[in-house]
C-alpha cells in the first residue's frame, strides 16, 4: 500500500489518462496527462513507513524488474551512498545496464545547493526538477485589510492529513 502517495503520484506522471479541465484552484486550465498514458507499469515495493527504503528491498526490485523484462527503471528514490560500489541504486542500475535496460532515477531533495545531487553514476539517468515558464498568482487579504501578492512556489503533499504549502515571492499590493 501507498501510504504517502510518492509511487502512485510517479506512476501517475507516467502513465496516466487525460484529465480534462485539470487545473491548479482554478488557474492553469486544461488536459493533463502522463508522459505515456498507455504505458504498461511494474511496480515494485521497496519503502516501508516503519523502516524506509532498505538496500536489501531495492536491489530486490532490480533484480524482479530485470527477470521480468521491464524496458525501462524508474526510480525516485534520492539520497543513498556517493560510492558507486556501495550505492544499492548505482549497483541496481548497473546490473540493468548490462542487461540493455535503462535506468533514470530523481537527482534527490536536497538541493538547490552545492554537492545535494545524488544517482550521479554514468550509466544512470538522473532527472531533476526545474522551473516552469508560469506563475500561479493570487490575492491574499488578512484581518486587518492589508493585501498581497502571492504567488505559489510549491504546492506539495498531504502529510500526515495536513497541506504542506511554502509560499515564495510574497509582495504587498
Amino acid at each position: 500500500m501507498d501510504v504517502d502517495g510518492h509511487g502512485t503520484h510517479t506512476a501517475s506522471t507516467v502513465a496516466g489518462n487525460l484529465v480534462p479541465n485539470a487545473n491548479l484552484f482554478g488557474l492553469a486550465n486544461g488536459t493533463s496527462r502522463g508522459a505515456v498514458p498507455l504505458a504498461r507499469l511494474a511496480i515494485y515495493k521497496v519503502c516501508w513507513s516503519s523502516s524506509g527504503c532498505a538496500d536489501m528491498d531495492i536491489l530486490a526490485a532490480f533484480d524482479a524488474a530485470i527477470h521480468d523484462g521491464v524496458d525501462v527503471i524508474s526510480i525516485s528514490i534520492g539520497g543513498g551512498n556517493p560510492s558507486y560500489v556501495k550505492d544499492s541504486i548505482s549497483i541496481g542500475a548497473f546490473h540493468a545496464m548490462r542487461k540493455g535496460i535503462i535506468t533514470v532515477a530523481s537527482a534527490g531533495n536536497g538541493g538547490p545547493s552545492l554537492g545535494t545531487v545524488t544517482n550521479t553514476a554514468p550509466w544512470i539517468v538522473t532527472v531533476a526538477a526545474s522551473g516552469i515558464d508560469r506563475a500561479f498568482k493570487s490575492t491574499v487579504q488578512l484581518g486587518n485589510g492589508k493585501n498581497f501578492s502571492v504567488s505559489l512556489f510549491l504546492l506539495h503533499y498531504y502529510y500526515f492529513e495536513r497541506l504542506t504549502v511554502i509560499l515564495a515571492n510574497v509582495h504587498k499590493t
